[in-house]
């Protein structure tokens, strides 16, 4: 699979998530270098932050299968694919470490999501949302990696920007609802500009739902905040090392 998606070039340029060449690093840098060019440039920009919930675990089956024969995992593959995702069944297993007892609970039949821990795991899971840049217009940009979301919006008119921040909004709310993915309650809107400039004035709503607006947020493990002054970021990485300070000096004296 991996190879006839590498030779077709499947895969949309902008996930980072589970390829090789592709990283953590690479994905912030396109996305802090996009927003760092819009502010050089004196333009409005802002960024959509999305969490799939429980992603992995909500993929439908038969969308898979038919965005697998799309991208070309026809006939018997498709078959084996099928094969692969369908009767299988968990259940939960409770440990009791006072008494030895062990409580199972019945067993369920999985109709969603794919084997986690699995090698073809990560694979479907970017097929299943490789088609969502292709909503996404030109002056739009997208940083994925695997369930990470993340959208820049520029535009050197405010009153623009407003609008292509609600299309936008509409546009994927519609994508996820029929791939059943998002999570409206853990998607944030950020607005960047520089220290002591004005804050544009904006609601975002969909679904009669208003978009939670933020001063920061997390990204890859970065702590972003709406100047890029990165003290948000700072300020919790000496938190942490003062706690692995502490624990070396305590192993050490």
């Amino acid at each position: 699979m991996y190879q006839h998606i590498n030779q077709n070039n499947i895969f949309a340029s902008e996930q980072y998530g589970f390829r090789n060449n592709s990283s953590t690093e690479k994905a912030s840098f396109k996305l802090i270098n996009g927003i760092l060019l819009a502010l050089n440039n004196k333009l409005t920009v802002g960024g959509i932050f999305c969490d799939l919930e429980k992603a992995f675990n909500s993929i439908n089956h038969d969308i898979l299968l038919s965005k697998c024969e799309f991208y070309g995992f026809r006939g018997k593959t498709n078959t084996l694919l099928r094969s692969y995702l369908s009767d299988r069944y968990q259940r939960v297993l409770i440990n009791n470490g006072f008494s030895n007892n062990t409580t199972f609970s019945e067993w369920g039949k999985i109709k969603h999501g794919v084997p986690q821990g699995s090698i073809l795991g990560p694979l479907f899971f970017l097929l299943y949302i490789n088609d969502l840049p292709n909503i996404i217009v030109d002056s739009l940009k997208p940083v994925l990696l695997a369930d990470d979301t993340s959208i820049i919006t520029v535009n050197p008119s405010p009153s623009k920007f407003k609008e292509d921040i609600n299309n936008i909004i509409g546009n994927i709310n519609d994508w996820f609802r029929s791939n059943s993915l998002l999570n409206f309650d853990k998607t944030y809107f950020l607005q960047f500009r520089p220290k002591n400039s004005y804050e544009i004035n904006i609601k975002i709503s969909c679904d009669d739902k208003l978009i939670k607006e933020t001063k920061n947020t997390k990204f890859l493990g970065l702590d972003i905040d709406s100047s890029l002054s990165w003290k948000d970021h700072i300020d919790q990485m000496m938190y942490k090392l003062g706690k692995a300070y502490y624990a070396i000096r305590y192993v050490n004296p």
